[in-house]
């Protein structure tokens, strides 16, 4: 295939396409601030210090973690927001094609540190070094998907959503689990995010086909109104005047919606920072929100947090080092916190990003978009070790060498041994079953229980004439919805919705009152955006 030919399949991959190259990138950020736009009641998101905190509803398969050796594990992913060059991330050492095609770039010898004889990493990421060395790092090889896409726009939804790259899905691996698992979560919504997202970005991966579940905030003095008040906005009109008091009424339903914001604030001040982040460093600042988060005990078990810039269609050297310090810095210093509180054991953090860059380097002595690239795991027990083949490059030609590990193996592998994920859910939210990669993480065992029983008790004849004693345990403080309904789930009565305190009660169910003749039936407790159900008979 000629370059030319190359070029037209790859229209906005290259500073050289102009108009499209720019109309690619106004599109991309068009989406995200579209994504921004709005108050939706679905969830929320604060400021804690410059960035927006994007609250997520929760998920069983998360929340189920609470009864396993998985219950305080937490994953951090870290985005490298437009397309990372891997060959500059894991250098291919003495490899005569990667400095021949690119004299102006590549990273000398005397530029690395040696991951091993083959593969080191630029000197910028030596922050990293000691993690390598005392096992709490890995990379996996050249992870990318079958008929890969050169569009920001796109590829990122295909990283986000799971899917095919001829497929469009338009919602997340996550986001697919909270619709299906969580069929009360308009009725009674949970209080504490098991999911997390700091930057400015909504991402695809928390969205279901209800919606994205955040509620976007966009300067810092909206968190600092938060851990004052509680609130997001002071919601006392200024005047009778129309406008005024439809101002009012709007902050007071934000407000309302704003269910997050006591259980982030309580972590928020309770965790404590207790070493010294980077200065000038936005994701070093986001990570150290973060561990103050996971040390104030939120409860949360998926974090995002975003580093931008690499999208190095020129003057790549510069601005790739600039970064691969940022983000080895910010990690180190990150871990650091976490050991310094005994939660380093807990966290697993992993890097990904939309796509790689092009084997060789263009005009302006940077890197168009390309094919697959690494991605970095690190965590206490991961052991060190380069996973998966290493790209092959041409001697000739400009075809990208093909990818060679599925990043939805990844995905598979993370939510299966780190997150403890039933392999049933895991290929649900995948979208297909993927293999596993062998020893990528600590593995830990979920001993058997039902969540069922240690919510929804059960329930016996009641000394009082003609009454039921239905026991349930409230493990989450939150609205909760005790009904009955027919064999088929249709809802027959409610016969309470109301926000309860953690705890164990009892509720006098009388049938008579409600109306309902003998038969068999189904009650149903709703609480934290689950639902408990058990069989019933009078």
């Amino acid at each position: 295939m000629n370059q030319k030919s190359i070029h037209q399949e790859r229209r906005g991959a290259s500073l050289k396409h102009g108009e499209a190259h720019d109309r690619e990138h106004q599109l991309w950020s068009r989406r995200d601030f579209l994504s921004n736009s709005g108050l939706t009641a679905l969830g929320a998101s604060l400021m804690l210090q410059k960035f927006p905190v994007s609250a997520f509803s929760a998920s069983p398969l998360l929340a189920a973690l609470n009864a396993s050796e998985c219950g305080d594990r937490v994953l951090v992913l870290i985005r490298m927001e437009g397309g990372n060059d891997g060959l500059n991330t894991i250098i291919p050492r003495f490899n005569n094609v990667y400095y021949d095609r690119r004299p102006n770039i590549a990273i000398q010898e005397s530029g690395l540190w040696a991951l091993n004889g083959q593969f080191g990493m630029p000197l910028t990421t030596a922050p990293l070094q000691a993690a390598w060395n005392e096992g709490r790092m890995k990379v996996i090889h050249n992870v990318g998907y079958p008929s890969p896409n050169y569009s920001h726009f796109r590829s990122s939804d295909i990283w986000a959503s799971a899917s095919d790259a001829n497929k469009e899905v338009n919602t997340g691996w996550i986001g697919r689990v909270l619709e299906s698992q969580l069929p009360s979560f308009l009725e009674t919504p949970p209080v504490v995010p098991p999911a997390l997202q700091i930057g400015v970005q909504t991402n695809l991966i928390f969205r279901a086909d209800v919606g994205n579940m955040a509620l976007s905030l966009s300067n810092p003095t909206e968190f600092y109104q938060i851990a004052a008040t509680g609130q997001l906005y002071n919601a006392t009109a200024a005047d009778s005047t129309p406008k005024e008091l439809e101002l009012s009424f709007a902050r007071s339903v934000a407000n309302s919606a704003f269910r997050y914001s006591e259980s982030i604030k309580n972590a928020y001040g309770k965790g404590k920072t207790q070493v010294t982040y980077p200065n000038n460093n936005d994701l070093g600042e986001q990570l150290g929100i973060l561990a103050r988060l996971i040390k104030g005990n939120l409860g949360t078990k998926i974090y995002m947090v975003t580093i931008g810039g690499f999208d190095t269609h020129d003057m790549q050297a510069t601005k790739h080092a600039k970064l691969m310090t940022q983000l080895s810095e910010a990690v180190k210093v990150f871990f650091a916190d976490l050991k310094a509180g005994g939660y380093d054991d807990k966290v697993l953090a992993m890097t990904f990003s939309e796509f790689g860059r092009r084997f060789y380097e263009n005009d302006s002595k940077g890197t168009d978009h390309g094919t697959g690239a690494p991605m970095m795991l690190f965590g206490n027990g991961l052991g060190n070790g380069l996973i998966g083949a290493p790209s092959v490059l041409p001697s000739s030609g400009d075809n990208d060498p093909a990818f060679s590990t599925d990043f939805r193996s990844v995905y598979a592998t993370v939510l299966k041994d780190w997150l403890c994920a039933d392999p049933t859910v895991t290929d649900f939210v995948i979208g297909k079953s993927m293999p596993t990669i062998p020893n990528l993480v600590p593995t830990a065992s979920v001993p058997t229980a039902s969540n069922a029983n240690d919510v929804l008790l059960g329930h016996n004849p009641s000394q009082t004439a003609g009454s039921i004693a239905i026991k349930y345990s409230i493990q989450q403080r939150g609205i909760t919805r005790l009904s009955i309904t027919d064999l088929a789930g249709h809802t027959l009565r409610t016969m309470f919705s109301e926000f309860k305190e953690k705890g164990s009660y009892t509720y006098q169910f009388n049938p008579a009152t409600f109306y309902l003749p003998p038969g068999t039936y189904i009650y149903k407790l709703d609480t934290s955006g689950k639902t408990f159900s058990r069989q019933i008979e009078w």
